[in-house]
């Protein structure tokens, strides 16, 4: 009657629920929805962490499922990294609204050294003459559309689905960000670069190290939302001028999230400023809370910034910007991410000495 793992009552006594539910809906006609969520990349999560990280994210999940939901509503495991959610009079855009804020807690869900996680969500409504099967062929459905465009979402639409729709989006953005203002835009190209470069270094899949190479392209997408005489201002802001400024990474937040598959994304750009002391914003994040791509992001930002002319200050030179991450390491930076970022630098350096004296 229940999963071992979990303690969610089994599949078979779910699918007798469905029939019940769906035989009341069909003769009262009421609402009822059917979600299927599934982790993203979790055959990943088992390599990278172990089956006992694995089965720590599936038994969150089931802990965190029933605060999503309502007392009438019906939840099992549905297979090795699967759950399916019954929703009675629940219409399909409500469910998904409850399933956005689900979304958002998984994101934050922290397991081991897991400091955060996606997952992604089909929902079909119950339709005359619908069977069982057919609402949970049509949530599947959903679900397979979603995942073909990065995962990290829930979607009710039928929808067609371009597998190159969200990579086009995201160049558009990065496009946009360069016409509003050039070096912003070539500094987000720079700073995406090495991004990935230390994201692999630390460790992380090529997954996540995309994503990480896409929240540092969008990092100052929020900027597109500041007005032009703060953004381009040659001397230091004034308070207030300050307090709009750092509205940016909100507003680059809303944004992104807003694309299907960037949910992950979003949540890097958010909290991008905050510093590994907590004294950053805008949510005053400190240590592991901050998550791991948002480190990565603030300390190679940190870099190409220094070492780029303003109008308000000389670029620094390479070993000067090296000096301060490596003072800003533990109050700033994350201490390991600035290790390796410094590694990274000083080893594609001595590259290039080497190819210009060969040269």
């Amino acid at each position: 009657m229940r999963d071992p793992l979990t303690g969610l009552p089994t599949l078979q006594v779910f699918d007798r629920r469905l029939d019940k539910e769906i035989s009341h809906s069909s003769r009262h006609g009421t609402p009822l929805s059917l979600a299927v969520l599934d982790v993203d990349a979790f055959r990943g999560i088992n390599l990278r962490y172990g089956r006992d990280t694995g089965d720590k994210v599936l038994q969150e999940v089931a802990r965190l499922l029933p605060t999503a939901t309502r007392s009438a509503d019906f939840t099992t495991r549905s297979s090795a990294d699967e759950f399916m959610l019954l929703m009675p009079e629940l219409d399909a855009a409500a469910a998904s609204d409850a399933m956005d804020a689900l979304l958002l807690k998984l994101e934050e869900l922290k397991v081991g050294e897991l400091d955060s996680m996606s997952a992604s969500v089909g929902i079909a409504q119950f339709t005359r003459p619908m069977s069982a099967a057919d609402l949970s062929a049509a949530a599947a459905d959903r679900l397979n559309r979603v995942q073909l465009l990065g995962g990290g979402r829930a979607e009710a639409r039928p929808a067609d689905v371009n597998s190159e729709g969200v990579s086009q989006t995201i160049a558009g953005l990065a496009e946009a960000l360069l016409e509003r203002d050039r070096y912003t835009g070539e500094h987000s190209e720079r700073v995406a670069e090495l991004s990935n470069r230390v994201a692999l270094s630390l460790g992380l899949d090529e997954r996540e190290a995309e994503r990480v190479r896409t929240a540092a392209l969008l990092h100052d997408i929020g900027k597109v939302g500041i007005p032009d005489d703060i953004l381009r201002k040659g001397g230091e802001l004034t308070e207030q001028e300050w307090l709009t400024m750092r509205g940016h990474p909100m507003i680059g937040e809303r944004i992104v999230r807003s694309m299907p598959g960037l949910g992950p994304v979003a949540r890097i750009i958010r909290h991008e400023h905050e510093r590994w002391d907590g004294s950053g914003y805008p949510d005053a994040l400190k240590g592991d809370e901050i998550p791991i791509g948002a480190r990565i992001v603030l300390a190679c930002d940190a870099y190409h910034a220094m070492t780029s002319d303003r109008p308000y200050r000389a670029a620094l030179s390479h070993s000067d910007a090296i000096r301060e991450l490596a003072e800003g390491a533990g109050s700033q930076f994350d201490p390991q991410v600035t290790e390796v970022l410094i590694g990274y630098l000083w080893g594609s350096r001595q590259v290039r000495i080497g190819a210009n004296a060969a040269a």
